[in-house]
């Protein structure tokens, strides 16, 4: 009955790791990103459940004549938010799926 108790302490690590994800996810849910573009121009901010909380676009930026530049600083600062929010979710939970061969996970 010794492979039972290796079973078992087998599964009670499982659970504490589990715990730790579930930690981990819920901090990381909490977070605020935030990124810039044409030089602090146009600010986009998302939380860590990659959704966009708030946009903020200088008035200075905003040229009728020129719609496209505004779209094209949106963009570039969403992107650089949303990249933002999935290297630090990488960096957080790969620690739990690190020699476990499961890329992409989160």
């Amino acid at each position: 009955m010794k492979g039972q108790g290796n079973m078992n302490n087998m599964m009670k690590q499982m659970q504490k790791m589990q715990k730790k994800m579930m930690a981990a996810q819920e901090e990381l849910h909490e977070m605020s990103f935030e990124a810039t573009a044409g030089g602090g121009m146009v600010k986009v901010i998302a939380s860590g459940k990659k959704e966009i909380t708030d946009v903020v676009i200088n008035e200075e930026v905003v040229d009728p004549d020129d719609v496209e530049m505004l779209q094209d600083l949106i963009i570039a600062a969403t992107n650089d938010v949303l990249k933002q929010v999935e290297d630090t979710t990488n960096d957080r939970m790969g620690e739990f799926t690190k020699g476990m061969n499961m890329p992409g996970m989160f």
